[in-house]
């Protein structure tokens, strides 16, 4: 089961509808213990970080995620979800994040263009990373949809599975382990976005497949 995490962020039908769609076994909730008890985690987000972290905490779910993470359950991070994954922000004023991964989130500078960047750009896999299961049957430099103002300046650079150009070069995609996070939204992303979450719930069904045994 894929826990969904709901927390009120805006894409979540959209999100729940194209897992379904892909074939996700999964439950939505904003239960602490139940997103602990799931095989897999989902985090879909839109909006600004310090207000998803607010969130997160009154539900009691950004004191558990570090533990599901490190737990080696497959999780899933997608546009905020993925930017509350590092130690701080600086989206309306410095503020902690999550801490899960090193690095801080920063203001797109205005000389990448139009802020917020809206709609259609490349993901380019980052040298070593095209193999990974996240981006099967998916070509290099494929194009997802984007909505941001902020992205992501990763500690570890080695982490960083893809990139996109929008005046600036930026991570869009970052793994680790049973981690991962797309700055893109792939529920609104057509044939590749759905290609994408299948082969996160392809992941999932991998790592439940070795817990049974």
């Amino acid at each position: 089961m894929i826990a969904v995490i709901n927390y009120g962020a805006g894409n979540l039908p959209s999100a729940v509808r194209a897992l379904r769609h892909v074939g996700a076994d999964l439950e939505v909730t904003d239960d602490p213990a139940a997103v602990l008890a799931a095989d897999a985690v989902v985090l879909p987000g839109v909006g600004a970080t310090a207000d998803t972290m607010r969130s997160l905490r009154d539900l009691g779910i950004a004191q558990v995620l570090p533990e599901v993470v490190a737990s080696g359950r497959p999780f899933l991070g997608i546009c905020v979800g993925m930017q509350v994954l590092l130690a701080e922000s600086e989206e309306f004023g410095d503020h902690p994040c999550l801490g899960i991964i090193g690095g801080s989130v920063r203001r797109l500078p205005e000389a990448a263009g139009k802020i917020p960047q809206i709609g259609w750009n490349q993901v380019r896999y980052a040298p070593g990373h095209a193999g990974h299961p996240l981006f099967a049957d998916i070509p290099d430099g494929s194009d997802f949809y984007f909505v941001h103002s902020y992205s992501c300046d990763v500690a570890d650079p080695a982490i960083v599975a893809g990139r996109t150009d929008y005046g600036v070069d930026f991570p869009s995609v970052i793994v680790r382990d049973n981690l991962s996070a797309v700055q893109f939204h792939p529920e609104k992303s057509g044939r590749w976005g759905l290609q994408l979450l299948q082969n996160f719930v392809r992941i999932c069904a991998r790592a439940d497949a070795r817990h049974v045994r």
